[in-house]
């Protein structure tokens, strides 16, 4: 029996959209920590699509992550879109459940026979989706198959499908080790380069002020050669986890290598971001005076602002923010407190 909330949508647009899954804002944050989204092909899943065409006849097979408002196509073999509307998406209602999700006729289910894409290109009458996790257990997407005549998908079937669907998630999982520090968990360059990409392309599109801060941790060297590297793992990921607990939700910030770390802050002026920046070193004043371990953490920072007359690529402006950085360094005093952990 329909909800009234269906019924409503049914009689208004002579189909159901998909409800919303519990957890969303997790599992939205999950989508798109992986930075996958709105990246070029790649022929690990491009693989899988045409065997899943292959393996069942069907026209089209798709790799499809559900956004907040669309679901984009990692890989789509036998459509030329890139990505479609959420309200009026399979997948959005396959994601809503743990097993594969199937649709025999879809001219014959209230949910869907008036969905445009049923009564438009491209025509959709079978539909099969299998939901693909993430390693933390929030269902990103699916890897589904369309056929433009109904059909039936047996028991057979569906370990097919599951199988497919276990080798994408492989490919997703590889996809965060390769975009992540193993050590602190955040991101890593290729993760930052990413994503930053298309934050410095959403700034030049809506004329916004975004802001680089490129940052090094002071006499992290000494630290190593006289307690050890297994201790300079662990001021590493201290640092890691306090950027974590005091920079904003929308910031973007990574481990660029060694004791080199580097935060974007979108949308956002010279004095906010030093604001959040300033929260940070007031965290590791705490945690230097909270934990005795012989030594202080410290950093030094650079803070440039992303010009794209300047800056052609994000390499360009890590490189900008580096040189801001030593600058700085440079210039403190040898009198500078040992604690004082800004520079």
């Amino acid at each position: 029996m329909k909800s009234p909330e269906e019924s409503a949508c049914l009689s208004a647009t002579g189909f159901v959209p998909p409800a919303v899954p519990s957890g969303e804002a997790a599992r939205l944050t999950t989508l798109r920590d992986l930075n996958i989204l709105d990246t070029p092909a790649d022929e690990n899943f491009d693989r899988l699509t045409r065997l899943a065409r292959r393996l069942f006849d069907v026209p089209i097979a798709l790799v499809s992550l559900v956004d907040e408002s669309r679901q984009w196509f990692k890989s789509s073999d036998g459509i030329d879109a890139l990505e479609t509307p959420r309200d009026i998406s399979f997948c959005g209602h396959a994601i809503l459940g743990p097993n594969v999700f199937v649709i025999p006729d879809a001219t014959k289910d209230l949910r869907f026979a008036g969905n445009p894409l049923v009564i438009g290109e491209p025509k959709i009458r079978f539909y099969a989706g299998c939901p693909l996790r993430a390693e933390n257990g929030h269902t990103l997407g699916t890897l589904c198959i369309i056929d433009r005549t109904p059909r039936q998908f047996d028991a057979d079937d569906i370990r097919s499908l599951q199988y497919l669907a276990a080798m994408a998630e492989r490919e997703i999982a590889a996809i965060r080790l390769a975009t992540l520090d193993p050590l602190t968990g955040i991101s890593n360059r290729r993760g930052f380069s990413l994503h930053a990409d298309k934050v410095l392309k959403l700034s030049m599109r809506e004329d916004s002020s975004t802001v680089l801060v490129y940052i090094d941790l002071d006499n992290f060297k000494p630290i190593n050669d006289k307690f050890g590297h297994a201790e300079g793992d662990a001021v590493l990921v201290t640092f890691a986890d306090l950027m974590r607990q005091e920079f904003r939700e929308t910031d973007l910030f990574a481990r660029i290598g060694g004791d080199e770390f580097a935060a974007l802050f979108a949308a956002t002026s010279f004095a906010t971001a030093r604001e959040v920046v300033a929260r940070l070193d007031a965290a590791i004043t705490r945690y230097n005076g909270n934990h005795g371990r012989g030594y202080a953490i410290g950093f030094s920072c650079g803070y440039i602002g992303f010009d794209p007359n300047v800056h052609d690529s994000v390499d360009e402006l890590l490189a900008d923010g580096d040189r801001h950085m030593y600058m700085r360094k440079r210039a403190k005093s040898d009198k500078t407190p040992q604690n004082s952990t800004v520079g």
